[in-house]
Parts: C-alpha cells; sequence; structure tokens
C-alpha cells in the first residue's frame, strides 16, 4: 500500500515535535508533503520556528514549512506557555533552525496542493487550533471535496476541558474555526482529551526514549520531563499524556486506537461553555454523525511504536 499523503497542521508544542517526528520516521506509511504552521501554544513566529527546528532534528530539510494564520477567526489569541514554556519547545536546547521558511502562505499551500492532487488523496493532520484549515474551506469551499480526511487532535467530553471548565486547548482557542471544520461534511477522526489523556508517558517510557542514546531520543525525552511537570501536577497522573502523536500513531497503525461514529458540535456562543466539543457519544440526539470520535487506545501497544520509529533517527 503507497505511503498516506499528508499535510500536518501545527502549532509546536512539545507533543506537535513528538508526533511530527513520529511522521518523518514512518516514510512507508506516511508521506508528509508539507507542514503548516498557526499560533496556538505560543505564537505563529514561535510555531512555524519550532516546526523547522523539529524538521532539522530530524534530518528532513526537505520538508516544506509554511507559515498561516497568527490569530483565531474574530477571537484574541490565547496561548498556552504556561504548558509548554516561553519557545514552546522548553526541555532541550535546540539550535535555530537554518532551513528557510517558504513564502507561500500555509493556507495557500492547503489549498493549491489540494487541487494539484487527485479527490481522495490527501489527509489533512491539524494538531492545533482549526484556524488554517477552516480558513482554507472557507477561502476556497471546492476544496472540501478534495479531501481524503481529516485526523486532528482537539476536543473533550468524559475529560471534559484542560483550558476551562468544559473546553479543551486547540477547539477553545478558535471555537469558530472548529465549528466550520466539524460542519464541512468531510471525513473526520477526532483524538480528544477523552484518548489522549491514557497516552501517559510514565518514568518507564520516557526512560526507554533516553536510552536510545540518540539526539532525537534525548531531544523528547527532555521534551517531556519539561512539560510533564504540569500534567503530573494538574492531574495527579503518572506522567504527560502524549496528545497530538495520536494522531500520527492513528494513521500507522489504526488498531491502536477504537471509538464511535457519532455526532460533534463546537459551542461557539456561551462564554460559560466556549469551545465545548459537545460529543453525542450515547447518541441520544437525531444529530447526524459527523465524526469518529476515538476512546480508548492500546497504550503499551502506542509507546512500542512510538519508541521503535523514535530509534529510526
Amino acid at each position: 500500500m503507497p505511503a498516506k499523503k499528508i499535510i500536518i497542521d501545527t502549532d509546536p508544542g512539545q507533543d506537535d515535535a513528538v508526533a511530527i517526528l513520529l511522521a518523518l520516521a514512518s516514510p512507508d506509511e506516511i508521506d508528509v508533503l508539507g507542514i503548516t504552521a498557526v499560533a496556538g501554544n505560543v505564537p505563529l513566529d514561535l510555531t512555524q520556528k519550532n516546526a523547522r527546528i523539529i524538521c532539522e532534528l530530524a534530518g528532513r530539510t526537505d520538508v516544506p514549512v509554511f507559515s498561516g494564520c497568527d490569530c483565531p477567526i474574530g477571537r484574541t489569541l490565547v496561548t498556552a506557555e504556561h504548558v509548554h514554556g516561553k519557545t514552546g519547545l522548553d526541555g532541550p536546547v535546540l539550535p535555530d533552525p537554518q532551513m528557510p521558511l517558504q513564502d507561500l502562505h500555509a493556507v495557500d499551500f492547503i489549498i493549491q496542493t489540494l487541487r494539484e492532487h487527485p479527490s481522495g488523496t490527501i489527509t489533512l493532520c491539524p494538531l492545533g487550533p482549526l484556524t488554517n484549515i477552516a480558513t482554507a474551506l472557507t477561502k476556497a469551499p471546492d476544496i472540501a471535496k478534495k479531501i481524503a480526511a481529516i485526523v486532528l487532535m482537539g476536543g473533550a467530553y468524559f475529560e471534559v476541558g484542560n483550558i476551562t471548565p468544559t473546553a479543551e486547548f486547540n477547539i477553545y482557542v478558535d471555537p469558530e474555526a472548529a465549528d466550520i471544520v466539524f460542519r464541512s461534511g468531510i471525513d473526520i477522526t477526532v483524538m480528544p482529551l477523552d484518548v489522549t489523556h491514557k497516552a501517559l508517558v510514565t518514568k518507564s517510557r520516557n526512560d526507554a526514549f533516553r536510552a536510545l542514546g540518540t539526539q532525537v531520543g534525548n531531544a523528547v525525552a527532555e521534551m517531556t520531563d519539561f512539560f510533564e511537570r504540569f500534567d503530573k501536577e494538574k492531574y495527579g497522573s503518572a506522567g504527560a499524556p502524549l496528545h497530538d502523536p495520536c494522531v500520527t500513531a492513528y494513521l500507522i497503525q489504526p488498531e491502536l486506537f477504537s471509538g464511535r461514529y457519532i455526532n460533534v458540535e463546537i459551542e461557539t456562543r456561551s462564554e460559560l461553555t466556549r469551545g465545548m466539543s459537545v460529543a453525542d457519544w450515547w447518541r441520544v440526539t437525531d444529530r447526524p454523525a459527523n465524526a469518529t470520535y476515538i476512546g480508548d487506545l492500546d497504550a503499551n501497544g502506542f509507546f512500542n511504536l512510538l519508541t521503535d520509529r523514535l530509534s529510526r533517527f
């Protein structure tokens, strides 16, 4: 089977970095056509820089990186330096990137690439706020029918919220963008906190990254060492959840995950529940299903895959 062509839309973020590394380490399954940066965990000037840092860490300067939207649709940007540090990649000491940022805007790259390829051959993989994706769909509605699928990290239902009592960060930052995407009719698979909180980097799992004895293995271990302090304190968990790598792991080994095809809608009006992902898990409404909502994963299988692929660098 040929490698799945994807565009990674991201706001790195340590867990975004691991998701990118997993994709770049898996060329037999994943062909990364480009990486598009969006404002989210940190502002855009840092997310586009961080995306290039990770490409260089992986030795993949051939992967083009594009800078996208610097603020949400009609909202003031909310960032997450309290989790990821002032750079977004706090933890390891990594050099500034030397590879160039592409001149084309990320939204235009998404549109152009989808139009140039046959319908149903490109999957979009958003790891941050959905601003770039929604802007592309609004600017060029014809691309919706060209997209094979969208596999995204975002939302929560049983795990409620991590930035407010009811909202997950990526959806909260730009709920209007999320609403556009979830109403698009595109095949969507969602990796919410409900599943990503089960992908915990315990000490033994992080030791396995470090034991690889490589620059990538050490960098990943240092990234998780940094941001797990926040999650351990907040959730009382044994380690930090690796949210975004669930997206790329699903593309490689979907059998590691399970979920339901249900209706998911986004709250955009209420200040109390702004950005809430209303997931009809029990199918108690007559609203039509629009997303495969993942609820569980084989955590040991997930970390075995991740460690094995990172060892390739």
